[in-house]
């Protein structure tokens, strides 16, 4: 076989193209013997690793670094090495003290790997993942740090798509609970609606029985005074009798008592009723309905959250029927209603308004509480994002009447004051398609 020589030029061509054989000789030409440091020279500088070396102190100023990082970074080796604070200054601010603070395990364990982000030379950052390998001489004392980083910013993307995601799968997935569990509860308020509406009503109606009884009873007690008014000793023993019983006081209480009874069944039976009405969150056929009915009974079923610390003021105007799922609006209105009662601490007003502006509805819900700072107020839709104590909150509240309002094909706006009070206000179309 002939024997093959050249310049290093073409013997480094050969190698880059893979094309090279290695051939016995009896004495190797200087090209051959240059050809292993030439081959692993082209090999750093083209692997998608940007292979560096630093000295183990300071800023870890760097002493070498492979071609490949002029395509990766955009910078060119030597200027990199040129600035001894080359690799400090350009990691993210944000990665770089949980770096610095953590360097010093290196020497201790002789290797570290990171995750960070570094400054390219468009001023953008590239996600790098960063091995250390501290390297000792002979003695064991520190000589060099290698290092290999590599692009993952198209990892660190899919992780972060990732992560929303399942972000959304889970603000899904609680909404969805949500509204299961409001779904249940719904039925549960109609089952004991229902059962409780049949005593009531008998309750009522013989309450009513018992005041013409008692009215019956007076008139006989009457009759027998009219009757025995002519023998003295039956008058005596009647007044007696009736001054023991106190007979004047018992007919005016009694009225009262039976009058005071059926008012409270009154109120029971339209507590009653506002539940049954409140209670349909799992219908989910849309109908027409009055928002001033859903507004009606969504108060009562709040009225003890509200009465002891704030007044109601209601401006209803003149709102048609609308097309809507009435059980999940009135979800709405009572989410907007008990956070208003719990942003007034002692004494305060919540008012309603209603009305209508061309093609829209709409109902303002504002109170006279803490109000909610500028930072929060534009985070309050979010999912789990709750300014309340720990436990006392989901977080869920308002993202759940957004996206109930939202599927209405409405707006919700909020405006806020610390110190005075916030207003929400809904508007929904009069016409759905």
């Amino acid at each position: 076989m002939a024997e093959q020589s050249g310049s290093v030029t073409e013997v480094v061509d050969r190698a880059h193209n893979e094309e090279f054989e290695v051939y016995s000789s009896p004495k190797p030409t200087v090209a051959e013997e240059a050809l292993p440091s030439l081959r692993l020279q082209y090999l750093v500088d083209n692997t998608p690793a940007i292979i560096y070396c630093a000295v183990p102190s300071g800023d870890f100023a760097m002493t070498f670094v492979s071609k490949n990082a002029l395509n990766v970074l955009g910078y060119r080796p030597e200027e990199m090495v040129a600035d001894p604070n080359f690799w400090f200054d350009h990691i993210h601010p944000d990665d770089a003290p949980n770096i610095f603070c953590s360097l010093a395990s290196l020497f201790s364990e002789g290797e570290r790997a990171y995750e960070y982000r570094f400054r390219i030379a468009d001023g953008s950052y590239l996600w790098m993942h960063d091995a250390l390998r501290l390297i000792r001489d002979e003695q064991g004392a520190p000589l060099e740090v290698m290092g290999s980083m590599t692009d993952i910013t198209t990892r660190k993307q899919m992780e972060e798509e990732q992560q929303r995601l399942i972000s959304e799968l889970q603000t899904a997935q609680e909404q969805l609970l949500q509204s299961e569990k409001m779904a249940g509860i719904g039925q549960l308020a109609a089952g004991v609606a229902h059962e409780i509406n049949n005593p009531i009503g008998f309750v009522y109606s013989n309450m009513s029985s018992l005041q013409h009884y008692v009215e019956t009873l007076f008139r006989v007690i009457e009759q027998y005074e009219v009757a025995t008014a002519a023998v003295p000793e039956l008058v005596k023993q009647f007044e007696v009798i009736r001054r023991d019983a106190d007979l004047e006081f018992l007919k005016d209480d009694i009225g009262s008592l039976v009058e005071e009874s059926r008012d409270g069944l009154v109120r029971v039976k339209d507590i009653v009723q506002a539940l049954k009405d409140f209670s349909r969150v799992g219908e989910m056929e849309w109908q027409v309905a009055d928002l001033h009915q859903g507004l009606e009974s969504t108060l009562k079923i709040v009225a003890n959250e509200l009465k002891y610390k704030a007044t109601i003021r209601k401006e209803f105007g003149n709102l048609p029927q609308i097309k809507c799922l009435p059980s999940q609006l009135n979800q709405v209105f009572m989410n907007l209603l008990v956070n208003a009662g719990h942003a007034i601490k002692d004494d305060g007003v919540i008012t309603i308004r209603t009305g209508t502006e061309s093609a829209w509805v709409w109902i303002e819900i504002a109170d006279t509480g803490c109000g909610i700072a500028p930072a929060n107020l534009k985070r309050i839709f979010e999912p789990f994002f709750t300014t309340k104590p720990i436990g006392t909150g989901t977080g869920l509240g308002l993202s759940l009447s957004y996206g109930i309002i939202n599927k209405h094909g409405g707006k919700i706006e909020v405006d806020s004051e610390v110190g005075k009070g916030t207003r929400f206000v809904i508007r929904l179309p009069t016409t759905q398609d």
